[in-house]
């Protein structure tokens, strides 16, 4: 469905995009991770058809993205974007009459149980309200792609879950390729099935969160014990505190021996690792 061949996007000198390559069959939930400034922002931006790539090719559905041939299938969503000052109820009325697709009937039902003000207008709503509206309205129009970045910028603990739930119930009434981009990792695990992380611009990984869960994990024991257990093994991070080592592994499940405990990874301490910032070493 989706193709990145060999697309590099520079800014002047700075390269924020370098010679990617990615392939998404399929619909599904993903979560695109990376630190500030990583290209999370660009790759959308290119897909969406907002900016022009510097090298290199982009397509959906066999049709070839640039800002001359912007995709109508995809729906691109900051996390400044805002929305004319109507009434929460006109707005949803508007989005309602311009989008074919639109799922009236999940927008209604999202709106009343968020308890968001239908009489109250756009610039009287919260910051977070007025993501979580922009938010209702884009996933309501059911695009066969919908990119969402930074969501959650100022949503508390509930509105989040809240958002969660959302997000998991609109893919299952309308199936297609969701990609959120966040920096709440471990929340948004919950019901992303597919995990994209990018660093420096390249892409480090496309995988499958269950396949994180089965070769993710961390040894802990006596570093003297902890160090030959290494050897042929993918470790992506360690943490020394005097004697004892914590190592950080991606790869196949061993058995290890006595002394040495095996437990899960979070996916926050396994996208910290995987770009670099999991080794450490304390007195």
């Amino acid at each position: 469905m989706i193709k990145f061949k060999n697309v590099t996007k520079k800014y002047d000198n700075t390269i924020a995009i370098d010679n990617i390559s990615l392939t998404i069959p399929d619909n599904g939930l993903y979560c695109l991770l990376g630190r500030n400034g990583a290209g999370k922002t660009t790759l959308m931006k290119l897909l969406a058809g907002h900016i022009d790539a510097t090298n290199g090719d982009i397509i959906i559905n066999d049709k070839f993205i640039s800002p001359g041939r912007m995709p109508d299938c995809v729906n691109f969503i900051e996390s400044s974007s805002a929305q004319f000052n109507m009434k929460v109820a006109a707005l949803i009325d508007s989005a309602a009459e311009l989008q074919d697709s639109f799922d009236y009937d999940f927008a209604q039902e999202m709106i009343k149980r968020l308890e968001l003000n239908q009489n109250k207008k756009y610039k009287q709503l919260s910051f977070g309200m007025k993501t979580m509206l922009t938010t209702i309205i884009s996933l309501s129009n059911n695009s066969k792609v919908i990119l969402l970045d930074e969501p959650t910028l100022g949503f508390d603990a509930i509105m989040r879950d809240q958002f969660n739930n959302l997000l998991l119930e609109s893919y299952n009434a309308h199936p297609r390729v969701i990609i959120v981009s966040t920096h709440l990792i471990d929340e948004i695990a919950k019901v992303t099935e597919r995990l994209i992380i990018i660093n420096n611009g390249k892409i480090l990984m496309e995988t499958g969160i269950e396949d994180i869960d089965q070769k993710a994990y961390t040894l802990t024991g006596a570093t003297s014990a902890v160090l030959p257990l290494l050897d042929g093994l993918n470790c992506i991070g360690k943490t020394t505190m005097g004697s004892v080592m914590a190592a950080h592994i991606y790869d196949k499940r061993i058995t290890p021996p006595d002394g040495v405990n095996i437990d899960r990874i979070s996916l926050q301490d396994f996208f910290i690792n995987i770009v670099g910032g999991g080794n450490k070493n304390e007195k």
